[in-house]
């Protein structure tokens, strides 16, 4: 757990770069990076609502029967975090599958959890599973989450070299009606793009932390388990109310590839503001939690904005979604189908 750490990392040590579109096409190549790098498509699947359970998909989401009731599962896994805080580590685990399913419509329900690789007679890996399986109460706790299923496997093995522990959860969930289901895409040109929740001088245990600058030791992210069950409400409720056009929880490569993620399904692009108080960077590619990010239509913003102001949740108006361009703090950093992805991704494969 980094016990010979003898500096702790603080985001003072990493120079903030003055080229942020060359941070961009580097991270591009990194394979964590789904739904945007050579390992996979350029985004997910096409999800028709009124085809769900029709086909396979990535969504998460299925129907079992003639009911038309819809479901979703999601399955979220972790060793490098573990590593570090395992109590801290788990919390954040079950976090980022309440965001996702929330941000579908769905209504998180029950929980499994299943740690592997742990070496049953050494006593750090015992309070490793110890603090996880607090780690993990809490959050389900906090959430209102059932569990259904909690196992712990020693099948660690030194004779195949170490394999680290890792925590694996899956959260299940259902959603009341197709007309409640909400995808993680933008819809057209002009939407507004909002950011839920307060951004922080963060880029712990980030993607650009962690592959770009390859500082491999590091604090957990920004994260407190009591604002996520504030927003996981507020954000329940917005979609409930109609309020947004799309939700996605800021996640793995930051909010650049959070928007990223939601551009590419319909060749759309996006012009955001970055916040002057916050180091660029850690803006755009920090993963601190707490972070949710909405497109919404003009004539529904002032009630959206209205309705977080009211219940004191910090809210930023980003910019917009635009035709195709990605324009950060009036830069332009291509187009999404002439080379933002598709130049990168030619050059990475050589």
């Amino acid at each position: 757990m980094n016990e010979n750490h003898t500096q702790p990392f603080t985001i003072d040590q990493i120079a903030e770069p003055e080229d942020i579109q060359g941070v961009i096409y580097s991270m591009l190549a990194i394979p964590h990076l789904s739904t945007v790098n050579i390992f996979n498509d350029y985004a997910a699947p096409e999800l028709d609502p009124s085809q769900v359970g029709d086909n396979g998909d990535d969504s998460g989401i299925f129907q079992l029967d003639e009911d038309e009731k819809l479901y979703s599962l999601t399955i979220y896994a972790d060793h490098k975090r573990l590593a570090v805080d395992p109590f801290g580590a788990a919390q954040i685990l079950v976090t980022k599958a309440v965001r996702r399913l929330i941000c579908y419509g769905a209504e998180p329900v029950s929980i499994s959890s299943f740690m592997n690789h742990v070496e049953f007679a050494n006593p750090i890996a015992q309070e490793m599973v110890m603090a996880a399986r607090l780690g993990l109460d809490a959050a389900a706790k906090s959430f209102g989450l059932k569990f259904s299923q909690r196992k712990l496997h020693y099948d660690y093995s030194e004779d195949g070299g170490f394999v680290p522990p890792t925590l694996i959860i899956s959260l299940f969930g259902k959603l009341k009606s197709r007309d409640r289901l909400l995808l993680p895409k933008f819809r057209k040109k002009s939407d507004n793009l909002l950011l839920v929740g307060r951004s922080q001088n963060d880029i712990n245990a980030s993607e650009y932390l962690d592959s770009y600058h390859e500082v491999k030791e590091w604090p957990l992210m920004k994260f407190s388990l009591s604002t996520e069950t504030k927003l996981m409400e507020i954000m329940k409720e917005v979609i409930k109310q109609d309020l947004v056009i799309s939700a996605s929880p800021v996640g793995i490569g930051g909010l650049f590839f959070s928007l990223l993620r939601n551009a590419l399904p319909n060749d759309l692009g996006f012009d955001i503001t970055t916040d002057a108080e916050i180091r660029t960077d850690a803006f755009l590619f920090g993963e601190s939690m707490g972070r949710y990010v909405v497109s919404v239509s003009k004539e529904k913003e002032d009630d959206f904005v209205d309705y977080l102001f009211d219940r004191k949740i910090p809210v930023m108006t980003l910019g917009h979604v635009t035709k195709g361009e990605i324009r950060i703090d009036d830069q332009s950093m291509g187009f999404v189908d002439k080379g933002l992805v598709s130049e990168t991704l030619d050059d990475s494969d050589e």
